[in-house]
């Protein structure tokens, strides 16, 4: 499974941006899509989580109410729609896709990882 990952920059607080990833792979389907990111001196952190087929995904309470996470499983894509930003958000946001449940993907992240794209949250 190949994943890139699209859409960080620079955004002022109270703003929205969209995070793109496009997944490619034999065995893309079977994975669970999420989002992470790491902010400076901290860990990685799920941000979202989804699977292809569809149920509730999955978001961290941090994100809750203001990001949404959605697949285009005709063109392989996964996004994250962020709104209401604040300079919390600021981080390294990286896509990764992982087989089994999204509970696996919560404690172990994935086993596949795209590269990170930079969202900066000015204050």
């Amino acid at each position: 499974v190949q994943l890139q990952a699209s859409g960080g920059g620079l955004v002022q607080a109270g703003g929205s941006l969209r995070l793109s990833c496009a997944a490619s792979g034999r065995t893309v389907s079977r994975n669970r899509m999420g989002w992470f990111r790491q902010a400076p001196g901290k860990e990685r952190a799920i941000v979202a989580a989804i699977s292809w087929s569809g149920g509730s995904p999955y978001y961290a309470d941090s994100v809750k109410g203001r990001f949404t996470i959605s697949t285009d499983n005709a063109n392989s894509m996964v996004y994250l729609q962020m709104d209401n930003l604040k300079p919390e958000d600021t981080a390294v946001y990286c896509c990764a896709a992982r087989t089994g449940s999204i509970e696996v993907m919560r404690k172990w992240g994935g086993d596949y990882w795209g590269q990170g794209t930079l969202v900066t949250v000015s204050s």
